[in-house]
């Protein structure tokens, strides 16, 4: 007489949330273990906790939020897919813009979604991503090939992100160890490309096109 074993296991899709929102990252989790192939195993507030996270808990793929404290979560994407390229990462957040998805494509994601969907959209993005597929929203994906690429540069970028918060040219030269004159020249240059009138104003361009 054959021995009947039943259905093999289900294999849990280990899962960390990186989510600055506590309520609603508790939210998320709570969601997705509901799904029987799923469970988070690690949930982290801020960026740069991302890896060390990840490393400990060793999760099959990563859904992170972008605007994080400490580190932004594409930064943390690069970081990531280099420490533990086992990790897929799925980018999920409100800010769906052109800008933040080549970035997050340059950064090795292999999803970005835009938090507006059912959890049961997200659910099934994860499944195709760790299936191998590529997930990014479709409207995001249209809007991004419109845009074109970014056209600042890395220290561009870096003068316009210290100039945020209304920081002089002396500030951040200080902060970025250049010469006064060598700041002067980044924000004309990235002015000149963002089409705007002053760095305020080309701080406001870039980040509305996710460029920062």
């Amino acid at each position: 007489m054959t021995e009947s074993h039943g259905e093999p296991p289900v294999r849990c899709t280990r899962v960390l949330l990186a989510e600055d929102q506590g309520m609603m990252r508790g939210a998320l989790a709570l969601l997705l273990d509901l799904e029987e192939d799923m469970q988070v195993v690690a949930q982290v507030g801020a960026g740069d906790r991302i890896v060390a996270a990840a490393l400990e808990a060793r999760p099959d793929i990563a859904l992170l939020d972008i605007e994080l404290p400490g580190r932004s979560g594409l930064d943390a994407a690069a970081d990531l897919r280099s420490a533990l390229p086992s990790c897929k990462v799925l980018i999920v957040t409100t800010f769906g813009r052109p800008g933040y998805l080549r970035r997050a494509m340059e950064a090795g994601a292999s999803g970005f979604l835009v938090k507006d969907g059912p959890v049961e959209d997200l659910a099934a993005a994860i499944r195709r991503v760790l299936a191998g597929e590529r997930v990014i929203d479709p409207g995001l994906a249209a809007a991004a090939l419109s845009a074109g690429p970014n056209p600042l540069t890395q220290r561009e970028r870096d003068v316009l992100t210290a100039a945020v918060d209304g920081a002089t040219v002396s500030d951040i030269a200080g902060k970025l160890h250049l010469s006064q004159a060598t700041v002067r020249n980044y924000l004309s240059a990235a002015i000149g490309k963002t089409g705007t009138r002053n760095r305020m104003e080309a701080v406001r361009a870039a980040r509305q096109n996710g460029w920062l």
